[in-house]
């Protein structure tokens, strides 16, 4: 620990005027260096604030001043990103870094304007990945101002690991740090619940990733879509076929895993599957060509007699081969109000390798899984796809089930998702001030119909007010997208809040109550009132 003592004496600035100077800056929720008003006087606020895209709010003129009267730079001392690593709480000391400069920013943990949460996001790593989210953070203030936090500089004996060549993982791509990891191998990973509703399109970087097998690497120039058609015949597009044969299509819509919440379920019972905690949804514009037009070029009918369905083959594919697929049924997929989609864009540019890359299929309203990413083959069957992932798997069962007796041919396979929502800000356990209290979440169902009301509770749900919704109204039937909401209502100091909120959607479909009752052994499902446990300061 005498590393950590003697962080202070290494630190080259100005000396700060007392911390109460700085009680009353004002607080705005802004991700890690997001934009936000500027805090009050003095100069560690200001210079903490710029940090996190706040600079504007003081003069360049006077930063050069004091930058004049600061002390030569010594030599820093070198440390790794192993023991940067460690310093990822005010006890430890919050460091980041910026390039091969290492920082220590633990003053500001308390005087962010958006609260600790979110600049902890940044803690013992970089700060670039949360920098680049922000176009502000390219003002030459920012870094100039950043400079007066260095304690140290990175060892330029650091390489990146080799890969290993036996893993199959090896060729996974890069990801966002600010990502809840909930498995490396597959990836799995949701964006911090603070930042879930910030936006209404989730950065590529930060959307929920759900990976079943390795990230396979397509390489676009010889990538070919198979189309099985009538008759024996198959249709064969690659890329660039498929943006020119095919009208480009638009749509915004949300995803969601099957798993979404399944950590509340386990705290019932032991489930089996990944611990997600709110954040396993996101949403995204996307573009492609639709599946309908696609299908209809390749000789099959707006309608088939009985019941057939569309099934999605991946280029990713387990050891012994077997792709991940799975099916929807053939009428929502010719529907030309269902808008699914052979998309080869999210939010504007091509397609992320965790999210597809360069083809994947987009089902709005309808569970994440059938949305198969890779996307290699697609099919007309009269029998949903035999994949494992459609027949043994995403599918509810009662809570009596347990593994000794559960029975996947007895359940159909999940499609459109039950109405949802959950509280996003304030997260649990917080310490909040007294006075106003802005809480905020988000609300989704499947299948395009529409949330129609959110309500919230203080007091677990006794009493109950009407939050606001935001964002553009749908036509009725394709609500694809989630609605943010918020409330902001007054709070006593020194009293425990139980927040609490319910969506209702245009068919008064309302979540329940509790987990219990909608407990199941793999944890899907999980819609339940999201329930947040706070205290106001006193």
């Amino acid at each position: 620990m005498l590393l950590l003592r003697a962080v202070p004496r290494r630190r080259v600035r100005l000396p700060p005027p007392p911390l109460s100077q700085h009680r009353g800056s004002s607080r705005t929720d802004i991700a890690p260096g997001g934009p936000g008003p500027g805090g009050g006087g003095g100069r560690v606020v200001p210079v903490l604030a710029a940090l996190l895209g706040l600079g504007a709010a003081l003069s360049y003129g006077e930063r050069r001043r004091r930058a004049a009267h600061a002390a030569a730079a010594p030599s820093y001392p070198r440390y790794t990103r192993e023991e940067v690593g460690r310093h990822r709480s005010p006890e430890e000391r919050v460091w980041v870094t910026h390039g091969t400069d290492v920082f220590d920013v633990t003053d500001f943990v308390e005087l962010h304007p958006g609260g600790p949460d979110k600049i902890l996001l940044a803690a013992g790593g970089a700060l670039e990945p949360f920098w680049a989210l922000y176009a502000v953070h390219g003002e030459p203030h920012v870094l100039e101002l950043l400079q007066q936090y260095k304690v140290g500089e990175l060892s330029p004996d650091e390489a990146p690991a080799a890969p290993d060549a036996q893993d199959p993982f090896a060729g996974d791509p890069p990801r966002h740090p600010g990502l809840r990891v909930n498995s490396q191998k597959p990836f799995n990973a949701e964006p911090p619940a603070e930042l879930l509703a910030e936006r209404f399109l989730t950065p590529n970087e930060l959307f929920f990733t759900r990976n079943h097998l390795p990230v396979p690497a397509v390489e676009p120039s010889s990538y070919r879509l198979r189309v099985d058609g009538p008759g024996g015949r198959t249709l064969s597009l690659s890329l660039a076929e498929l943006r020119s044969r095919f009208p480009k299509h638009e749509v915004t819509a949300t995803l969601q895993c099957a798993g979404n919440r399944r950590s509340e379920m386990s705290r019932v019972r032991p489930v089996k599957g990944l611990p997600w905690d709110i954040g396993a949804i996101s949403t995204a514009r996307w573009g492609g060509a639709r599946l309908r037009d696609v299908l209809l070029h390749a000789g099959f009918p707006e309608e088939l007699q009985g019941e057939w369905h569309v099934c999605f083959e991946g280029l990713d594919a387990d050891p012994g081969g077997a792709p991940y697929g799975a099916s929807i049924p053939y009428g929502r997929a010719l529907s030309p109000a269902a808008d699914v989609l052979l998309a080869y864009e999210m939010n504007g540019t091509e397609l992320p390798r965790d999210h597809g890359f360069p083809v994947r299929v987009v089902v709005p309203g309808v569970v994440g899984a059938r949305s198969v990413k890779w996307l290699r083959r697609v099919a007309v069957s009269p029998d949903e796809s035999p994949s494992h992932w459609q027949q043994n798997d995403y599918k509810g069962f009662s809570p009596c089930v347990d593994w000794d007796t559960v029975d996947y041919r007895t359940a159909p396979a999940i499609q459109e998702l039950p109405v949802q929502s959950a509280v996003t800000q304030p997260r649990p356990g917080a310490a909040v001030p007294p006075g106003e209290l802005t809480v905020k979440g988000y609300a989704w169902s499947g299948g395009g119909r529409e949330v129609v009301r959110v309500d919230v509770s203080l007091d677990g749900g006794r009493t109950w007010k009407v939050a606001r919704l935001m964002g553009d109204k749908a036509p009725p039937g394709r609500a694809w997208a989630w609605a943010l909401w918020e409330l902001t209502v007054p709070v006593e100091a020194g009293t425990e809040l139980e927040i609490v909120c319910k969506a209702v959607d245009s068919s008064y479909n309302v979540q329940p109550d509790s987990v219990a009752p909608i407990w199941n052994l793999r944890g899907v499902l999980s819609t339940a009132w999201h329930r947040v446990r706070v205290s106001v300061q006193g």
